[in-house]
C-alpha cells in the first residue's frame, strides 16, 4: 500500500517542501508540496529528480575497497572490490592511526561537497573530527562561491554571519549584480517562491536592475546593464562616489550605523563614472543615473552573487555592495536590506563563525565561515613540510571537477598514504580512492534547515525525519565519521568540553540530540518545557513542513548582528581599502587571452552531481560554450562548430552557441561537466571540465577570501580542427 510524507528537498538553498509517495519502502514520487509554508507548491526540476538518484542503479551502495596490486591514481570500477563495513572501517582506522602516529593529527583533511553541506549532520561531525585530530583542513566549495561573502561581512560586521537579504516583499528597487535566481532560486536569500517574487518586483511598478555580461533570465523580466566580467568593483565605486559627491547618501543613517565612513568617502572619490566606464563598459551617464535613482528610491535592496564575487577581488566587490545599501539609509529597514536571525544559538555555531582564525599552510589564504581555501588543495598534498596533507576524506565531494587545477589535485591524490570517499557514486574523485563508502540520500536521513537559517525573509524550522530506510548498506555521513572516530579513540567534536567528557565518561551525543538541545536553549525554544509555546525537534515533527516563526524577518536588529566593539558597522577595514588601492594592479593578457569567461548555472544542473539522471538529461541537453556573434565572426567559429577554449592553464573543447545574450569580449561556459567513472548516464554526456581552465597560482586567488578567479578567467577560442 503506498503512502505519502512530507519532507523537504536539500539539493540547493530554497529547500523546497516536497511530497514522497512510498511502496513497501521504496521511493515512487516526489512532487511539490502545497502545504509547505514557504515553498507553496513549488519544486524545480532537480528536486523532482531526485527519486531516480535515489533509485539509479548506478549508485553505490555497498563500501568497496581498491583491489590489492591496482597502482595509486584514477581507477576502473572494475579495479574496486566490496568488502564488509567492519573489514573497510578497521582497515581505514588502522592506516589512519598510522599516518597520526608518523605525521600527527594535522595531517589528515577532507572536502565536504555541496550534497553533503545541506545535512545538519556531516558537516558538524568532519568540523569536529577535524578539530578533534588537531587538523585545519577542512575544504569546501565555499572558496568557489561563497567565501569572499563572508570574508566581506566579517570586516563589515565582525560576523561571517550577517548577511543582508534584500527584502524581495517589499523593495522598491532591487539592483541586482551577477545574480539570476530565476534559475539559482536564490542564493543567501530564501523566501516564498522566490522566482515570483522577484517578477513581481517589475509587476507592482518596482524597479529591478540586474547588472551581468551575459543577459540572464532574470535580467530579461528587469532593466539589464551590460558589464564587463570582473570589473563590478569600479561600478561600485563610481556610484559611491556619485551619491557622496552629490550629496544623495543618507547621513543620519550613516551617523547611527557606522564607522569610518570619511575614509570610505576618500575611497570613492578618486573613482569617477568616466574612469569607471573605461572599465566596464558600462556608459558613464548610465551610472550616474542608476546612483541617483538608487539613492532617490522610496526604499530599495542592493544584492549580489556569485558573479559578483568570483572575480579578482570579489571580496571588495561585496563590501560594496552592503556599502551601497548602508549610505542609502536602507540597511536593517523594510524593504531594504534586511539583518535576519536565527532560533539556534550563537554558541551552536561558534566553531565556524570565524574569518583569519586559521590559515592555509600554502599561501596563507585565511578561513572564512571554519573553510579552508580550496584553490591550494593539490598543493597542501604535495607541499613538502610539516602539516601536509598524507591522509584525506572527500564526503559527497567532486573537487577534481569542481575546484580549480583537477590535474594538480590528482597528482596529490596519488601521493596520499590515505584516501577514503564517502559518496553516492563513483564518481571522478573517488576512482582515486583507496576506499569507497556509501552514503544515503536526504530522503534516507533526517534533517533540519540549520544551514541556511539566516538566509530566510520568512523565518521557518522544519524537522524531517527519513521517508524511506537506506539502500542497500548505505549510512548516513556522520555515522561512518563517528564510526572511524570512534576506532581511533577521538570524539569528533569542535567543543572542547565535549571532547573531555566524551574521553572520561564515553558521552558520544548524536547530532539530533544535539539540535534539539540548540532549538530548545534557542531564542525560540521551549527551555524544556519553561516556555510554553517554544519549539523542540518533538514540536517540530508534528508540523510537517516546519513552523513559520514570524511573515517577516523584524527590522532594527542590526546592533544584535554586529560584533565589532561599539556595535557599528566597519566602513573602513584596512584589508578593504587596501585591496581598493590594488585595483587595476594586475592585467589580463589581452592579447593574448582577449575573452573573459564566466560561469553559467543551469536549471537542470547541480553543480557535477545530478548529470546522472535520464530526466535531467532527457532533450537536447548538451555542454556548450556562449559566443557573442561579433566574437564567433572574428575567430570564423559557426553556431554549433566545436572549438577550443584555451586559458593560460589549460584548454577544453565544446560546441559552440552563438548568440548575443552575451556580450562582445565574453564568453560563458556552465560548470558541473566533464564526468568520467562509475555513473553512466553522466559519462555519456560528459562535456568539458570548465575548472581545467582555472588557475591554483596565487596571482589567481583572492587573497582577502582564498576565492579561486571562476569569473574573468582569460581566454581564446578557435576552431578546434585549428587548434590541433
Amino acid at each position: 500500500m503506498a503512502s505519502t510524507t512530507e519532507t523537504f528537498c536539500r539539493i540547493c538553498e530554497p529547500l523546497c517542501g516536497l511530497t514522497a509517495t512510498v511502496e513497501d519502502g521504496r521511493l515512487i514520487e516526489l512532487r511539490p508540496s502545497g502545504d509547505h509554508p514557504i515553498s507553496q507548491g513549488f519544486a524545480c526540476p532537480k528536486g523532482i529528480a531526485m527519486s531516480e538518484i535515489v533509485n539509479d542503479p548506478d549508485r553505490l551502495l555497498y563500501p568497496l575497497r581498491r583491489k590489492p596490486g591496482t597502482p595509486p591514481g584514477a581507477a576502473r570500477p572494475e579495479d574496486f572490490e566490496r568488502v564488509s563495513w567492519d573489514v573497510a572501517l578497521d582497515e581505514i582506522a588502522g592506516r589512519l592511526r598510522r599516518v597520526i602516529d608518523t605525521h600527527g593529527g594535522s595531517a589528515v583533511g577532507s572536502y565536504v561537497g555541496n550534497p553533503a553541506y545541506f545535512s545538519y549532520s556531516a558537516p558538524m561531525w568532519m568540523q569536529g573530527f577535524l578539530d578533534a585530530l588537531g587538523s585545519k583542513h577542512l575544504y569546501t566549495p565555499g572558496s568557489q562561491d561563497t567565501a569572499s561573502r563572508f570574508a566581506a561581512s566579517a570586516l563589515l560586521y565582525g560576523t561571517p554571519f550577517t548577511i543582508p537579504l534584500p527584502d524581495l516583499y517589499r523593495t522598491d528597487f532591487l539592483l541586482m549584480v551577477g545574480a539570476n535566481p530565476l534559475v539559482s532560486h536564490g542564493s543567501m536569500v530564501n523566501a516564498k517562491r522566490l522566482p515570483y517574487a522577484v517578477r513581481d518586483i517589475p509587476r507592482r511598478g518596482g524597479r529591478l536592475v540586474v547588472v551581468d555580461p551575459r543577459r540572464t533570465e532574470t535580467a530579461k523580466i528587469g532593466e539589464h546593464i551590460p558589464i564587463r566580467p570582473d570589473t563590478d568593483a569600479w561600478m561600485l565605486l563610481a556610484m559611491l562616489n556619485v551619491i557622496f559627491a552629490e550629496g544623495l547618501q543618507d547621513d543620519d543613517a550613516i551617523a547611527r550605523q557606522t564607522a569610518g565612513a570619511d575614509r570610505l568617502r576618500e575611497l570613492c572619490a578618486a573613482h569617477s563614472p568616466e574612469s569607471a566606464e573605461a572599465r566596464t563598459r558600462v556608459p558613464a551617464d548610465t551610472i550616474r543615473r542608476l546612483a541617483r535613482d538608487l539613492a532617490a528610491a522610496p526604499t530599495a535592496a542592493v544584492y549580489g552573487r556569485c558573479g559578483s564575487n568570483r572575480g579578482r577581488h570579489g571580496t571588495l566587490v561585496a563590501f560594496l555592495l552592503d556599502a551601497l545599501n548602508i549610505v542609502t539609509g536602507n540597511l536593517d529597514r523594510e524593504g531594504g536590506a534586511i539583518v535576519a536571525g536565527s532560533p539556534i544559538p550563537r554558541t551552536f555555531v561558534k566553531s565556524i563563525d570565524t574569518y583569519g582564525a586559521r590559515h592555509t599552510r600554502v599561501g596563507s589564504y585565511p578561513d572564512a565561515f571554519g573553510q579552508m581555501c580550496s584553490a591550494v588543495l593539490g598543493k597542501e598534498m604535495l607541499t613538502p613540510g610539516e602539516g601536509r596533507m598524507r591522509a584525506f576524506f572527500t564526503v559527497a565531494g567532486n573537487p577534481l571537477l569542481t575546484a580549480p587545477d583537477g590535474a594538480e589535485i590528482a597528482r596529490g591524490l596519488r601521493q596520499l598514504d590515505l584516501y577514503v570517499a564517502i559518496d553516492l557514486y563513483l564518481c571522478d574523485t573517488a576512482l582515486h580512492a583507496d576506499y569507497i563508502l556509501p552514503a544515503t540520500t536526504f530522503l534516507e536521513r533526517e534533517d533540519t534547515n540549520l544551514i541556511t537559517q539566516t538566509f530566510h525573509l520568512t523565518p521557518h524550522l522544519e524537522w524531517t525525519d527519513p521517508v524511506i530506510p537506506p539502500r542497500g548498506e548505505a549510512r548516513q555521513e556522520w555515522q561512518i565519521i563517528d564510526q572511524i572516530a570512534h576506532r581511533l579513540g577521538v570524539v569528533p567534536s569542535s567543543n572542547p568540553l565535549m571532547r573531555f567528557l566524551g574521553r572520561r565518561l564515553g558521552l558520544r551525543p548524536r547530532p539530533d540530540q544535539l539540535i534539539d538541545l540548540a532549538i530548545r536553549l534557542g531564542p525560540r525554544g521551549d527551555l524544556f518545557g519553561l516556555r510554553r509555546n517554544g519549539l523542540s525537534v518533538a514540536k517540530l515533527r508534528r508540523h510537517p513542513g516546519g513552523v513559520k516563526l514570524a511573515d517577516h524577518q523584524p527590522t532594527g536588529q542590526l546592533a544584535d548582528r554586529v560584533r565589532h566593539r561599539g556595535g557599528k558597522v566597519r566602513l573602513d577595514p584596512p584589508q578593504i581599502l587596501a585591496e581598493a588601492r590594488r585595483l587595476g594592479s594586475r592585467h589580463p593578457d589581452g592579447d593574448r587571452y582577449p575573452l573573459l569567461m564566466i560561469g553559467l548555472r543551469e536549471m537542470r544542473s547541480q553543480n557535477s552531481w545530478m548529470h546522472n539522471s535520464p530526466k535531467l538529461m532527457a532533450g537536447d541537453r548538451a555542454h556548450t560554450v556562449r559566443v557573442n556573434p561579433k566574437d564567433a565572426a572574428q575567430a570564423g567559429i559557426a553556431d554549433g562548430e566545436l572549438v577550443r577554449v584555451t586559458s593560460k592553464t589549460n584548454f577544453i573543447e565544446l560546441p559552440a552557441k552563438i548568440t548575443d545574450e552575451i556580450i562582445e569580449g565574453a564568453i560563458a561556459v556552465p560548470h558541473g561537466w566533464g564526468h568520467s567513472g562509475g555513473w553512466r548516464t553522466a559519462t555519456a554526456n560528459s562535456g568539458a571540465n570548465v575548472n581545467l581552465l582555472a588557475s591554483s597560482e596565487p596571482e589567481d586567488i583572492e587573497s582577502l577570501a582564498g576565492m579561486a578567479l571562476l569569473d574573468g578567467i582569460p581566454t581564446r577560442i578557435d576552431r578546434a580542427e585549428t587548434a590541433r
